[in-house]
């Protein structure tokens, strides 16, 4: 039987996106939660370029990057699917994909912000959920996969778990359900599938964690 280990953090988006991949494909896996202020010699062994996580180690051969690992998983065990059969709805999945890849930056820019640097980044947030309100979501009945939840899910969950985080760690609100209704209803079904729901980040430990990070953070810097 093949050996399956994941190398991801508790605090993670990327890492919690392989984790319901191989837990929706039914993969038993070893976890290895990395402390990344004191990174393993095996994570710098498997990921010598960007020395993060997650990384998946299949039978001994490492796959980095969260949408690469996502997409491996996909192609060896095809069981579950998480990305359309047909070729048009695949390319429209791989560009939301793409799309939500290309804004997970947003995460870490608003956790360091501060004062006008803040108002500017809650501002791309904005932009960054109308585009998902008014064209990503648009047709969109429960998921990005319809009834099922596919890979397009998955990418934003960063949307559905964690900007909640840090808007409570921040004291703002950004996602507001009036002004985001198919973001919110989204958001809801997401959070209510049972993998889900069953595979939780710790969302009081990643407060705590990441606060106390901000507070250091923020009293290091120059006046």
């Amino acid at each position: 039987m093949a050996v399956v280990k994941l190398f991801g953090s508790f605090f993670s988006p990327y890492g919690y996106r392989v984790i319901w991949a191989l837990k929706l494909k039914g993969i038993p896996y070893e976890y290895i939660d990395e402390d990344l202020r004191n990174k393993s010699p095996l994570l710098l062994q498997y990921n010598p370029i960007h020395k993060q996580v997650p990384v998946l180690v299949h039978d001994g051969k490492p796959i980095c990057e969260s949408t690469v690992i996502l997409q491996y998983i996909d192609e060896i065990w095809p069981q579950n699917p998480l990305l359309p059969a047909d070729p048009y709805d695949r390319a429209v999945a791989l560009f939301w994909i793409k799309f939500a890849d290309d804004k997970g930056y947003l995460m870490l820019k608003l956790y360091r912000a501060n004062g006008e640097e803040q108002q500017a980044t809650v501002k791309e947030w904005l932009e960054m959920l109308e585009v998902m309100e008014e064209h990503a979501l648009v047709g969109v009945k429960k998921l990005f996969g319809g009834d099922e939840i596919n890979m397009v899910d998955i990418a934003f969950s960063f949307v559905a778990i964690w900007l909640g985080v840090l808007e409570d760690i921040l004291g703002l609100e950004i996602c507001e359900p009036h002004k985001f209704p198919r973001v919110s209803s989204w958001i809801q079904n997401f959070k209510s599938i049972p993998v889900i729901k069953d595979n939780f980040p710790d969302t009081d430990k990643m407060s705590a964690f990441l606060k106390h990070g901000r507070e250091m953070m923020l009293t290091s810097k120059p006046n």
